[in-house]
């Protein structure tokens, strides 16, 4: 395939890459070396829950416009659900109360100002601290930061920087602290209006492009695990699939859109994250109850937010290696009562399943954050692609979109000159 861009990884980085070059008429190529697309992004049939369900649990803003652009290409806009006006449910576990947080749709934060919109016992004055975020210094944590401390910190900043961030805030990098800040409570409400996947995440992301690239003439190669990369000097030669080896033309250009592990074993001298944290997801068949908000943030509990799909509860657990080890039951038992109370439901543990994800995100902290390569390499017709590599932003779903987009945008063959 002579003046092709062969992608290699089918997660939502090779996806939005792929998707994003034959939109603009270019060939693509696609491998992936499991035997279904989506890579941390997916959904699949579990036979314990006679359900299908994500492997992991995500919450989209409405300020990612990577994301919803890739909605937009992959014909699935509507696929992400979530309440007109920007607001967060919040429940305190230990004290029962509750809450909702609703800042104002425009960037000036007047909502400060009102009780019924911001954290119960806080002032306008205590969220003027995390605006340091903003400026943080390049390799300062958030602990260098701000205070992290205090009623604020722990009802809304610890709880949101770890779900962004998946790793304890206050040894966290600051400046992609700042970076998830920017981009949302301080580009007012309608940038952090909270969306979901409800249909799941295959629904969303994966299946739309699937069928997108399918009708322009591509279909992704699974169980295609690449073995190794050849090199010609500055370029690369030949891609070689176990006993394939598929010739890298001259006018060939190639996408690494797998993690940060797997590019690591394939180019030499790659410096790249290599520190990860762990999710937990429990899943629970039983439907919610009438009037259970599709998101709830829980705090002072080991569930830190719980998602309310058609046919289950789910929760999510950000920063989990600490439960990587522990028995499964008796974590499945522990999240149902904090759920169940939480619901108001009263039934026993319902069927029930475990997700660990134990390198679910790179380590955000400084050091790693120092890590992140570009998309550019040292090859001239290969790049990266990948939430880990240097987005600006933490390990997300926005972040592995624009990585996409940006290794598309650089893969493309230069436009010849034209002459008079």
């Amino acid at each position: 395939m002579t003046g092709a861009i062969h992608v290699v990884g089918a997660g939502l980085a090779g996806l939005s890459c792929a998707v994003k070059l034959a939109d603009e008429g270019e060939r693509v190529a696609i491998y992936e070396a499991a035997r279904m697309a989506g890579g941390r992004c997916r959904s699949y049939f579990d036979a314990t829950l006679d359900l299908t369900i994500d492997n992991g649990n995500h919450l989209l803003l409405s300020g990612n416009t990577a994301a919803r652009n890739y909605g937009v290409r992959i014909g699935a806009s509507d696929a992400l659900v979530g309440p007109e006006e920007c607001e967060f449910d919040f429940l305190h576990y230990g004290s029962g109360r509750r809450w909702k947080l609703r800042p104002n749709a425009s960037k000036v934060p007047w909502w400060v100002f009102f009780a019924d919109r911001r954290v119960p016992g806080t002032g306008p004055l205590d969220y003027l601290g995390a605006g340091k975020l903003l400026f943080a210094k390049q390799g300062a944590t958030i602990g260098e930061t701000i205070r992290c401390e205090g009623l604020l910190w722990e009802n809304l900043w610890r709880p949101v920087m770890l779900s962004a961030l998946n790793i304890e805030p206050a040894i966290a990098s600051a400046t992609l602290a700042g970076a998830v800040l920017r981009e949302t409570l301080a580009a007012g409400g309608d940038a952090c209006r909270p969306l979901v996947a409800k249909g799941g995440l295959g629904h969303a992301f994966i299946e739309p492009a699937l069928r997108k690239l399918q009708s322009q003439g591509i279909a992704p190669r699974f169980g295609a695990r690449l073995k190794e990369i050849a090199f010609d000097g500055a370029r690369v030669s030949a891609l070689r699939f176990g006993d394939e080896e598929i010739a890298i033309g001259a006018g060939d250009r190639v996408v690494l859109a797998v993690p940060a592990w797997a590019a690591q074993e394939l180019l030499p001298g790659l410096t790249a994250p290599d520190d990860h944290r762990a999710i937990l997801n429990a899943h629970f068949r039983i439907a919610p109850p009438r009037g259970q908000p599709l998101l709830l943030g829980m705090i002072g509990s080991l569930s830190e937010w719980l998602f309310a799909f058609d046919d289950r509860l789910s929760v999510t657990i950000s920063g989990a290696d600490r439960l990587m080890d522990a028995p499964r039951e008796e974590t499945a038992e522990k999240i149902w009562r904090e759920v169940a109370t939480a619901t108001g439901l009263s039934c026993a543990l319902p069927p029930w399943q475990i997700v660990k994800e134990k390198r679910a995100t790179f380590a955000a902290t400084p050091a790693q954050e120092a890590r992140r390569p570009g998309a550019k390499t040292q090859w001239s017709n290969l790049f990266l692609a990948g939430d880990w590599t240097n987005t600006g932003l933490p390990a997300t779903i926005e972040g592995s979109i624009r990585s996409g987009y940006r290794a598309a945008e650089l893969a493309k063959p230069p436009i010849a000159p034209v002459h008079a």
